[in-house]
């Protein structure tokens, strides 16, 4: 029956679109209700006759969308519910019998962000028809839980295995696992796959690199704008009884919790947002935690240690990623040489900030860039918080990633003209480049128009496709691209005129480098 196919759970049909065939919807685990609560997910359950896939699953339960452009991959009125773990997959055909091992289409599954509080992998921004049109490969998309429901860690909650937290995670794992036993029936080769995410999703895939239960999941992976950022088990607890006391709970305990709506969490979790404790840490509650279990160790740790060897690696980051917060926060707007000293005192303990300053308001001078207090900050921020953090994790994972793996680095510089150009090269702005919807009027205003940014687009996705189809990200529009490595450190710059370049910005990054050093010891 055209359009219809058959993965372990049942038969699905799926919706010709007139040049790819869309099935969204799928379950990839059981619902987690109940005891299922605050528990890695089981297996999806089995259905007879055949599964209509043309409407997206519900999203997890989440407050409203995130600023600016991240408003357009918020929840945008579709249906909440703590039943949310489904995917969505969109092929270019499908085969008359599943292909062997080694003979389908690359697979590319996406991981969104949204602060691990709000986002949705039907958001129109994710949906997989522009990198299917643009090369040939499977994408899927995926929900998962969020906020406290995905991320609380407590060691109340831990199970028989040890598991206390990372529920977001083990969702996320248990798509790759429905995938490896399903994408066949796309056309998909499950041997194949590359797992891909931005912000909160890069911070995701950047855990799961060196996670032991993710081993053999994925062949390659792609971080954008997200590092491997993670809370102890004992800041998860605090954060855990932090949103107890605000619930108005007597203890901090699974029945307690268990009992609580998830409206009333998704409320909870926004209170404790809005009164944080430590104005220079990221402005999220929930990150992955290193629990001694899903994650044994920190994620730059098992990176280190070699455990992500064979994977492909593609990092990068957006020049300039907290400009993406100046949307209505006065605060950043207004800032002084005060206020820029002491958000850099928090975000860099125990280092003097004025030094800090110092290098980044005479590289910027070298290079004409203004240098008022708000635009350093933005500068310095951007790479305190992300192109730092993941350069390490770049030099981590080309130091150990074993034989045939290779590891490449971009920087993001397209400026958007948004707002009289406030948000620069914003956080998030490179994804409607990635997923080939700068054709959309709306996507317009942020990603500016026209023949430039066609072209970066169309250098983007096909950068994406090479390497999720070879492990390598270069093409003819680009030229070659060399594999980093923590001496020269060769980028693909993405503009307008993308481009090259050995070590840019080195100067600025010089400056933290003195306090973290690029390569770390090797832990075993």
């Amino acid at each position: 029956m055209r359009g219809v196919v058959a993965v372990a759970q049942g038969r699905l049909r799926g919706v010709w679109r007139g040049d790819l065939w869309s099935f969204s919807g799928i379950p990839y685990a059981r619902a987690p209700l109940g005891e299922l609560r605050w528990r890695p997910p089981l297996a999806p359950e089995q259905w007879t006759g055949v599964r209509d896939a043309s409407a997206f699953g519900p999203i997890a339960p989440q407050g409203g969308a995130m600023p600016g452009l991240m408003s357009a991959t918020g929840p945008a009125g579709e249906q909440q519910s703590e039943d949310c773990l489904s995917l969505n997959v969109w092929t270019r055909s499908l085969p008359d019998r599943p292909p062997g091992v080694g003979s389908g289409r690359p697979v590319m599954v996406f991981v969104h962000g949204g602060g691990f509080t709000s986002g949705s992998g039907s958001a129109f921004l994710y949906r997989g028809s522009g990198l299917v049109r643009r090369g040939d490969v499977v994408v899927v998309t995926i929900n998962y839980r969020l906020g406290a429901l995905g991320f609380l860690g407590h060691p109340a909650l831990a199970d028989a295995d040890g598991f206390a937290a990372n529920w977001g995670l083990h969702d996320q794992l248990a798509a790759l696992r429905w995938v490896r036993e399903n994408i066949a029936a796309f056309g998909g080769d499950p041997a194949n796959v590359t797992l891909f995410g931005e912000s909160a999703g890069g911070f995701s895939v950047a855990s799961l690199l060196g996670a032991p239960s993710a081993s053999g999941l994925f062949r390659r992976a792609v971080v954008q704008s997200g590092a491997p950022h993670v809370h102890t088990l004992d800041t998860a607890a605090h954060t855990a009884e932090r949103l107890a006391a605000v619930l108005g709970l007597a203890a901090c305990d699974r029945t307690s919790l268990g009992a609580v709506p998830a409206a009333d969490l998704v409320a909870a979790t926004a209170e404790i947002g809005r009164t944080r404790e430590d104005p220079g840490a990221l402005p999220l509650a929930f990150l992955p935690v290193v629990d001694g279990a899903l994650l044994p160790e920190h994620p730059l740790d098992a990176v280190t240690a070699g455990r992500a060897s064979g994977v492909d690696l593609l990092i990068g980051t957006n020049r300039d990623e907290v400009a993406f917060y100046a949307v209505g926060n006065p605060d950043l707007l207004a800032l002084d040489h005060e206020g820029v000293t002491r958000l850099l005192a928090h975000a860099l303990p125990g280092v003097r900030p004025e030094p800090v300053i110092d290098a980044y308001r005479t590289a910027r001078q070298a290079r004409a860039e203004p240098v008022g207090p708000s635009d350093l900050w933005v500068a310095a921020g951007s790479d305190i918080v992300f192109r730092w953090p993941s350069l390490q994790l770049a030099a981590a994972h080309a130091e150990r990633a074993g034989p045939g793996a290779r590891t490449y680095v971009y920087l993001f510089e397209w400026e958007s003209p948004a707002f009289g150009g406030l948000l620069g090269s914003c956080h998030a702005l490179e994804l409607p480049f990635v997923f080939g919807v700068v054709d959309r009027p709306a996507v317009q205003l942020l990603s500016g128009s026209g023949p430039e940014v066609e072209r970066l687009s169309s250098h983007m996705q096909r950068a994406w496709v090479s390497f999720a189809t070879t492990g390598h990200p270069g093409h003819d529009g680009i030229g070659p691209w060399p594999a980093w490595d923590p001496l020269t450190r060769p980028t693909m710059v993405f503009g307008g005129h993308s481009r090259m370049v050995q070590a840019p910005r080195n100067e600025e990054l010089a400056a933290l480098e003195a306090h973290r050093p690029l390569v770390r010891s090797r832990t075993d």
